[in-house]
């Protein structure tokens, strides 16, 4: 039996291989995510039941109800940021994690989430009352991209070790989280008490103004991912290798990680510092679909989807009415794992 399945786009020139086993798994996590999203809809100080939120996602005739106000106006945006932001933070791992074939490689534990949140609580103390908010993605990304580009040549000699990355990114990310104290010490009480709140990471508050402001960061950085897919396949090879069969591997090795630091700054920039995201997601998928990255980066994102609003679902429900950070939920999952794969690391 024929484990793999070819879909064919005769006009675009477009052929797609995959295996049936990873395709069956991908249909699973999307129906877990709509699950999980059906619930967390109606989780909150109203509760509403999934067969009574599906009535009011479909029949017109309850859309004037407060139930459908407060679905549409608060829930729904929440649940589409997580997923969102999910979807970026993993694929931003996923990334990094192939360029620099380390599995303790992510976006906040090589310095990319702190300069985006670096750059963000920066806007937040000088800028937020002076300009949109809809800078705020941009002020995320330049730090992200900054951090990124100084990784970058910094680890440089002779071509870019992967080593070199990870120490020069573990070194710039403590000093970023120093520097970010010192400001938040000496600001204000209020800014001060804005950029605690974001740093830990939280989806509360989410509006249809932030999802408009999101999507189009992913509706430019998935499809140049898409067209890089094999060269981060590549990447996975080594050095020698890509380089005897030709591939540019620097040029597409800095692409990759320009792609990783804009979903990553962009991710930050709405959602705040979430972290081990981008650690667990990856990890979890190579388990359930391997490590070809056509699959793992689909599986990453539905992962790191998952990985949110579950998250914020659960920090929604310890402590009612209270609403706990989807941020704190992440690290108290995350730590414990990014611990064992630094033994595991050490042990091989």
């Amino acid at each position: 039996m024929n484990r793999y399945k070819t879909i064919r786009f005769s006009r675009l020139r477009i052929s797609i291989l995959f295996e049936k086993k990873a395709g069956w798994t991908l249909l699973g996590l999307l129906l877990l995510l709509v699950v999980l999203a059906l619930v967390s809809i109606g989780v909150g100080t109203l509760y509403i039941s999934p067969m009574r939120t599906l009535q009011v996602l479909f029949d017109e005739n309850v859309s004037k109800s407060m139930e459908a106000n407060v679905i549409w106006n608060f829930r729904i945006p929440r649940v589409l940021l997580a997923c969102l932001a999910g979807m970026a933070l993993a694929l931003s791992g996923t990334i990094l994690q192939g360029v620099i074939r380390n599995p303790l490689a992510s976006p906040d534990i090589i310095g990319v989430t702190s300069g985006a949140a670096m750059m963000a609580v920066l806007y937040l103390a000088l800028f937020n009352q002076s300009l949109s908010i809809a800078w705020m993605p941009v002020f995320a990304f330049a730090g992200a991209a900054g951090v990124a580009g100084f990784i970058y040549f910094a680890a440089w000699k002779k071509g870019v070790s992967p080593l070199r990355m990870i120490l020069v990114g573990m070194g710039v990310s403590a000093l970023l989280e120093a520097f970010k104290t010192l400001f938040i010490i000496f600001s204000t009480i209020i800014v001060a008490s804005k950029a605690h709140i974001w740093i830990i990471g939280t989806i509360y508050g989410a509006s249809w103004k932030e999802i408009h402001q999101f999507t189009p960061w992913l509706l430019v950085c998935i499809p140049i991912l898409i067209l890089l897919v094999r060269r981060l396949n590549i990447q996975v090879l080594g050095d020698e290798l890509p380089v005897t069969l030709g591939a540019r591997i620097q040029l597409q090795r800095l692409g990759l990680i320009a792609t990783a630091a804009a979903l990553a700054g962009s991710a930050v920039a709405f959602v705040g510092g979430i972290g081990f995201v981008g650690l667990m997601a990856p990890h979890i998928s190579r388990r359930l679909v391997g490590g070809s990255h056509g699959a793992l980066l689909l599986c990453s994102a539905i992962v790191g989807a998952i990985i949110l609003v579950t998250a914020d679902l659960i920090g929604r429900m310890v402590l009612p009415p209270r609403d706990i950070p989807a941020g704190v939920f992440t690290a108290v999952l995350g730590a414990p794992v990014f611990l064992y794969l630094l033994i595991k690391a050490k042990k091989n």
